[in-house]
């Protein structure tokens, strides 16, 4: 055999063994990206659909496809949204986390989520509150009903921010509130009636403010007047003292205190 053939040959095999590492490395990476959590199910509806409804899970699945697109976390038993819970799903369009138990959401929660979000139901858990932060980059409909809220002026600020769903803003209700005649009322239509509790906030400051101010002026006035009071009573004290002596030792008082001074 030649050497044009051999070389020819050589870069054959070289050529037909780069390709075979990209298909095995093809491979790998497509069944990485497909896996599908043990308590869930997977379909490919309009991409990659994980349903994991009724599963009795505690916490969000640490397995999720990267490619999903509809992720179906209802009416499980999850407590807490962690930080980065869902940064490595970059094709995700739909999240529901509905009906849960959910009661702390930490600010990187949805660090990461694609901006292709569409759709973020937060509906039915045990949500009082929630970091400001936390929503930030989030651009989809969110449905935020039927959790407890406390309204107060942070969630005021979240609420200008966001893009509620049309369709259970009005189920948005103050579980409780900084002033109680607002508990039990849809938080939007108090905004819209004017009620700005960011104002009453502030109030809330000024006058917490005035009262320890005040407070700390009834301190410094009552030491004052017990001082005074208290070198009156030692000065009648001293008087009464001097009043009982003779006259000669109350003389002898008197220039022993001039030349003291």
């Amino acid at each position: 055999m030649s050497q044009g053939s051999l070389t020819w040959l050589r870069f054959k095999i070289e050529q037909s063994m780069a390709l075979g590492s990209l298909l095995l490395v093809f491979s790998l990476l497509q069944v990485v990206t497909s896996t599908c959590p043990r308590s869930c199910q997977c379909f490919d509806k309009n991409g990659k659909f994980v349903r994991c409804t009724g599963k009795n899970l505690k916490e969000i699945p640490k397995d999720l496809p990267a490619d999903t697109v509809t992720l179906h976390l209802n009416s499980n038993r999850i407590t807490k949204i962690p930080s980065n819970a869902f940064k490595d799903l970059y094709l995700l369009k739909e999240l529901d986390l509905s009906k849960n138990a959910i009661e702390s959401i930490d600010i990187e929660a949805f660090k990461g989520i694609p901006e292709g979000l569409k759709m973020l139901d937060l509906s039915s858990n045990r949500i009082q509150s929630v970091p400001k932060e936390a929503f930030s980059k989030i651009k989809a409909k969110i449905r935020l009903s039927d959790n407890p809220w406390h309204c107060e002026c942070s969630l005021q600020q979240i609420i200008e921010e966001l893009t509620l769903d049309p369709e259970t803003v009005n189920d948005f209700i103050c579980h409780s509130s900084v002033q109680e005649e607002y508990a039990g009322q849809p938080l939007i239509q108090i905004l819209d009636s004017g009620i700005n509790f960011c104002n009453i906030h502030q109030k809330t400051t000024d006058v917490a403010m005035f009262i320890t101010m005040f407070g700390w002026f009834t301190m410094v006035i009552s030491y004052i007047v017990y001082y005074v009071r208290q070198n009156q009573e030692d000065a009648r004290r001293h008087l009464e003292y001097l009043k009982s002596l003779p006259s000669t030792q109350i003389t002898k008082e008197f220039d022993t205190i001039s030349t003291v001074l």
